[in-house]
């Protein structure tokens, strides 16, 4: 079996936008002067902080994008060479965030939002090569997170660096391998730490300390807990009944923990083969708890409910053909919308949350990130092509589309406002979509 590499931790950007500003007139004819201009109010800051967005759902909120573009695609503002790499890229105040290879190092970079121009670099030794290494490259793969004033990064061999936001210089590091003896994946080191409270909680697989909350603060261990066989997927912050849980799905097997300590709450079988589980999983209305992996593992609804002091797992549906290898998986209403496929043809699939029975399937794209924002999906497969759809329980209907990117292009893309981030192996780009932009 053809293996492809998927410790990426990919996967993609949500923000907050803002409002156009409004001037008033006079039009008494008795006043020979101009009233003051109304004051602007100055728009929320565009943000696309952590992996997936703020939910971690790949769901930006409606931001004015055009309903299609020209021929020649949308209007691109800017674009830069950049070292290899999948990391997806950050957003905050008019600073980028992402990561790159240069030699046997990880770089951490911040750019102009504007210009692409360097901001700062802060480099880390971080030695690794792929067990895909002639399809996949050495990474990076996971996002740089904005926390704080912190930048959290991780490099393919478990290594976590906490760097100053304004400087990039490194305030604490920890060794998920060497100091926990988390699993070492063959595919690289791809989950991303979820921020709950004033701690970053990290999947680092093993025994005893599986799952670590680390203080952001100074990178002391504030708990370590469980024993399971880690994968490349990231976990998910969930709300069950009214309890904070963390949802992750590992190398054969979904789990919910306590994100105070990480005492098991619940675990569900889900085997993948070689323990390639890579997509974030997806929580929505009706405790609906919807996991998917390729290879062999399908597609899985579980229904999460608090009794007394545990919590209830029941399968509502399995489908083995259903299988997101490491894209986003975006829900709107009942329904989810992913591509569907690993090694050969991908589908464009809608799937009815409760039920599991597929909608609709289309070859429109190859292997493809999604991003939702308003009625409107981003589409960017693995061979460059950026696509613009509406996506219903009836149909997939692409709206624009046009070539994009050279390199692979297997990282999810990152919307701030109507501006959209893309890159690949060797780039990056800018382009504007909203629905007021003017081509020049």
């Amino acid at each position: 079996m053809r293996i492809l590499a998927v410790s990426l931790a990919l996967l993609v950007s949500a923000i907050h936008h803002g409002a156009a500003a409004a001037e008033s007139q006079s039009k008494a004819p008795v006043s020979r002067k101009k009233p003051a201009a109304a004051k602007v109010p100055s728009p929320p800051p565009e943000r696309w902080l952590t992996w997936g967005g703020p939910r971690r759902d790949f769901i930006a909120p409606g931001a004015g994008l055009a309903s299609s573009w020209p021929p020649s695609g949308p209007q691109r503002l800017w674009s830069r060479a950049l070292g290899d790499g999948y990391s997806a890229i950050a957003v905050e105040d008019g600073v980028l965030y992402t990561a790159f290879r240069r030699g046997s190092k990880d770089v951490t970079t911040a750019l102009d939002a504007a210009t692409g121009k360097t901001v700062w670099e802060s480099e880390v030794e971080a030695p690794f090569q792929n067990a895909y290494s002639e399809g996949a490259g050495p990474g990076p793969y996971a996002m740089p997170q904005v926390v704080g004033d912190r930048i959290i990064t991780a490099t393919a061999i478990g290594k976590i660096q906490s760097l100053d936001k304004k400087t990039g210089k490194a305030v604490w590091s920890r060794d998920l391998y060497g100091e926990l003896g988390g699993t070492r994946l063959q595919f690289g080191y791809s989950c991303h730490g979820l921020a709950y409270k004033d701690t970053l909680i990290f999947l680092a697989g093993g025994r005893g300390s599986a799952a670590v909350a680390i203080r952001l603060s100074d990178g002391g261990i504030v708990w370590k807990n469980q024993s399971f066989t880690n994968a490349h997927s990231s976990p998910l912050l969930i709300e069950v009944d009214g309890q904070p849980q963390v949802a992750a799905l590992l190398a054969q097997e979904a789990v919910g923990f306590n994100p105070d300590d990480g005492q098991l709450l619940w675990r569900h079988r889900h085997a993948t083969e070689n323990g390639l589980a890579v997509s974030t999983p997806v929580w929505g209305a009706g405790n609906l708890l919807f996991i998917s992996s390729a290879y062999s593992g399908g597609a899985r609804v579980l229904h999460l409910a608090r009794q007394g002091s545990g919590t209830t797992v029941k399968e509502l549906w399995h489908n083995p053909r259903i299988q997101s290898h490491f894209g986003s998986v975006i829900r709107v209403g009942d329904y989810v919308y992913l591509s569907s496929g690993h090694s050969g043809p991908a589908f464009m699939t809608a799937v009815e949350v409760r039920t599991g029975r597929t909608a609709w399937q289309t070859r429109d794209f190859a292997k493809a990130q999604l991003l939702g924002s308003g009625d409107k999906l981003i589409v960017l497969d693995e061979d460059g092509n950026l696509g613009l759809a509406a996506a219903t329980p009836q149909q997939f209907q692409v709206l624009a589309r046009s070539p994009l990117l050279t390199s692979r292009s297997w990282t999810p893309p990152t919307l701030a406002g109507t501006r959209l981030y893309v890159r690949d192996r060797k780039g990056m780009m800018a382009l504007e979509l909203g629905a007021d932009s003017r081509r020049k």
